[in-house]
This record gives C-alpha cells, sequence and structure tokens, in this order.
C-alpha cells in the first residue's frame, strides 16, 4: 500500500504507521525522523534543519523535497510506504505528485486522522522520549521503569523541546494554517479517507475496509 497519513501532531500517525507495516512489509516515511537523524549526524541538512525544528516551525520545502526523492528511490520502498507527516502544505503536495508521475508511482489514497486538541495536548505534553535509542513513553500511560531512564538502552529519557506545551501550541498552530488544508486538496482529488478516532485499532480497520481487505 502507498499511502499519506494526515492529522495534527500527536493524533497517532506514528502508531498507525507501525501497525500498518507490519501487516505488509511496507515501510514507514516519517520526515520527523528523517530529519531528527540527519540533526543527530550534524549533517548540512541537520544544521539548518534544526533551528526550525526547534521552534516548532517548517523546514523548507526544498530540502524536503531533495531528502524524499532519496528515499522513495530506496529498495525497500518497492513494498509500499506510508508518508508520515509529508506532505505537510499544498505546495509540497503538488510537488510530491509530480515527483510520483516522474517515478511513474501513483498513491492509494490519504487518511486523515481526526482527534480532539485536547487529547494531542494531553498525548504530547505527557511524551518523552530516549535521548539514546528513540523509544517513546508517556508518563501517564506508559512510563519507564525507572523514572528518567530508558528500558531499552538505559539513555536518559526526555520531553522534547518541541513537546512543551508552548511549542505544542505552536505546532498546532501551524498545522491549522499550512497543513490541514491538505484535507481538502486530498478531498478534491477524490483520495481522502476521514477517520475520527482516538484508537489506533480504529484508524487500521477502516483503512483495512478502504482498501478492500
Amino acid at each position: 500500500m502507498k499511502l499519506i497519513l494526515l492529522g495534527a501532531p500527536g493524533a497517532g500517525k506514528g502508531t498507525v504507521a507501525k501497525l500498518l507495516t507490519k501487516m505488509d512489509g511496507s515501510v514507514q516515511i516519517s520526515t520527523g525522523d528523517i530529519l531528527r537523524g540527519a540533526v543527530a549526524a550534524g549533517t548540512e541538512l541537520g544544521k539548518k534543519a534544526q533551528a526550525a525544528m526547534k521552534a516548532g516551525d517548517l523546514v523548507s520545502d526544498d530540502l524536503i523535497m531533495g531528502i524524499m526523492e532519496e528515499r522513495l528511490k530506496e529498495d525497500d520502498c518497492k513494498a509500499g510506504y506510508l508518508l508520515d507527516g509529508f506532505p505537510r502544505t499544498i505546495p509540497q503536495a503538488e510537488a510530491l505528485k509530480v515527483l510520483l508521475e516522474k517515478m511513474g508511482e501513483k498513491l492509494d489514497f490519504a487518511v486523515s486522522i481526526e482527534v480532539p486538541t485536547e487529547v494531542i495536548l494531553d498525548r504530547l505534553t505527557t511524551r518523552r522520549t530516549c535521548t539514546g535509542c528513540g523509544e517513546i513513553y508517556n508518563v501517564k500511560s506508559n512510563p519507564p521503569k525507572v523514572e528518567g531512564v530508558c528500558d531499552k538502552c538505559g539513555e536518559p529519557v526526555v520531553q522534547r523541546e518541541d513537546e512543551t506545551e508552548e511549542a505544542i501550541n505552536n505546532r498546532l498552530s501551524v498545522y491549522n494554517e499550512q497543513t490541514a488544508p491538505l484535507i481538502g486538496f486530498y478531498e478534491n482529488e477524490g483520495m481522502l479517507l476521514k477517520v475520527d478516532a482516538t484508537s489506533s485499532d480504529a484508524v487500521i480497520d477502516a483503512i483495512q475496509a478502504k482498501l478492500g481487505k
């Protein structure tokens, strides 16, 4: 399957993507993960992206499209892919359409995961991330066994700079202003599946039904 996962930060796109990839061998492509990897590696792209990401702003389209083209040409994408957190704007969606046509590929559809803002704020402000392996915890529902220490690798577990309440509110306003219009874009393309759900299983069921599985 080749899907786009749409939804505000904290809507559960990453969790849904991980469940879907286990089902059919497709790969999850998250620009957030790619960019964080570039920041950690200290690449030229990483340095450019870091300042924008810290503030919760968007990284420039030319950087993102360059990364995406390279990524979609890798062998593991042949079984299918789930785009998580990309495209983020209408120009990116249009550029992606051109890129896929050039590659002779076509998306199945775009899934919009609709979650109330108060649920998102609660999820993200209680989320913690391991500085070593990137494992994600939640101080309420899934805390590490030892506070502040990763169960898997023993490195510190911290609140990311972009997951403080102030940064989250900024990310949500950026999303509503620049990314939410994608729902209309894919609706006009006849490619939208809208799912009102706070549970990942309900989203998976809706996707499978749409794919006819």
